[in-house]
Formats: structure tokens, C-alpha cells, sequence
């Protein structure tokens, strides 16, 4: 029973993390030789300003752009 975790910044919508739940679980199935239904996918989200990257938060490397 794979299981796969996801940590990312918040903003994807549900269609976005739908897809993507269903593209990892795809793909793993593949790999790994199990049936799609034994694949677990969990998605975290976390808010920009809780993430960081290069010493300072996403939201504010967001912010420059």
C-alpha cells in the first residue's frame, strides 16, 4: 500500500489537486505493480508566509516577482 505525500503552498484549486491526486496515484500504480486503489495520496497545504526558501518566506519571494 504505497503512499505518497505532498507538501505545498497553498493556491492550487480543487480541480488542480484533484488532477493531481489522480496523476501520482496513476503513476505509482504503474511503477509500483499495485492496484490503483491500494495507492494513498495526501496533499498538505501551507500558507506562503509558513514556507520558506532561500531565508525567507514564499509570500514574500511572491511579492517581489
Amino acid at each position: 500500500m504505497p503512499m505518497v505525500q505532498i507538501n505545498m503552498v497553498k493556491g492550487r484549486t480543487q480541480e488542480q489537486i484533484e488532477g493531481l491526486i489522480s496523476e501520482v496515484s496513476k503513476t505509482v500504480s504503474e511503477i509500483a505493480d499495485c492496484p490503483i486503489t491500494s495507492v494513498h495520496v495526501v496533499i498538505n497545504e501551507v500558507e506562503a508566509n509558513h514556507w520558506g526558501l532561500g531565508g525567507e518566506t514564499v509570500e514574500k519571494r511572491l511579492a517581489k516577482k
